[in-house]
């Protein structure tokens, strides 16, 4: 009796040394991934937030008037697609609506 419990407990400390090896050898490659991770960050330059995106009221306003714009476009795409036959015309649509697209926003949302 005594001999097996000697075995269970030298079995159960051989997979817990197995287990502490294997968390210790991924705490290294996460520590090692992270000292990359740094050593890149280090070559760009920093920002001021974490998404890089301009922050404030004027952003905000700035982004609400430029998906209006997109949106109205592409609502018009989708309204030209099934309205007319063939290919030709929603293409036309396509290309009018970019070269468009900035003086529609001028005149929409002025400065």
């Amino acid at each position: 009796m005594s001999k097996e419990r000697a075995r269970r407990r030298e079995e159960r400390l051989r997979e817990q040394a197995v287990l502490t090896a294997a968390r210790a050898a991924e705490a290294e490659r996460r520590e090692r991934r992270a000292a990359r991770r740094r050593a890149l960050a280090s070559w760009l330059p920093e920002r001021s937030s974490r998404t890089g995106r301009p922050s404030g009221v004027i952003a905000e306003r700035e982004r609400r008037q430029r998906t209006t714009t997109v949106v109205l476009l592409v609502v018009l795409n989708v309204l030209v697609a099934p309205l007319t036959d063939g290919w030709a015309w929603p293409a036309l649509s396509l290309v009018v609506s970019a070269l468009a697209a900035p003086v529609l926003h001028t005149l929409l949302f002025r400065r």
